[in-house]
């Protein structure tokens, strides 16, 4: 390895930028990633308000759902009854607003919008998370701190 920076002395510039490239490439695939999983999750639960409302299946939908899906999908998670309910109430949460605010919520990670949608319920406020979640790179821990500590104000 030292013969190699001996003979190329912007080695240690490129590979550092390499580096970099690679971090910034994960971080895209990620965001990427997790939009897709959210954009998915919206229809999923746009399509089962829209089931429960046409049938008279009623709560058996969610839970027949999700047996089905990890039956089908066993090496998958997200399928669990909890959380068909969860995007269910997601999906009903942000329905009304205009795309701007679905396309807000879809980029922070699933979790973070859990914690918004079970703690807020306004939906000005609901924005005011997800914007300084983006800004700020909020974890979940710092999500959850910054809306426990105003709402105790």
């Amino acid at each position: 390895m030292e013969k190699i920076t001996k003979i190329n002395p912007g080695y240690n510039q490129w590979l550092s930028d390499l580096k970099s490239k690679i971090k910034r490439v994960q971080i895209k695939a990620a965001i990427r990633v997790n939009t897709e999983l959210l954009n998915f999750y919206w229809e999923l639960g746009s399509d089962i308000v829209k089931i429960q409302k046409e049938s008279s299946w009623g709560d058996k939908l969610i839970e027949k759902l999700s047996l089905d899906l990890m039956s089908e999908f066993n090496e998958m998670k997200g399928f669990s009854k909890r959380n068909l309910e969860l995007i269910r109430k997601w999906y009903l949460f942000w329905e009304n607003e205009n795309e701007f605010a679905k396309q807000l919520a879809t980029q922070i990670p699933w979790w973070h919008n859990i914690i918004i949608i079970t703690k807020i319920k306004n939906i000005g406020e609901a924005k005011f998370y997800i914007e300084n979640t983006i800004s700020y790179n909020w974890s979940r821990s710092t999500l959850t701190h910054q809306i426990n500590r105003l709402i105790i104000l």
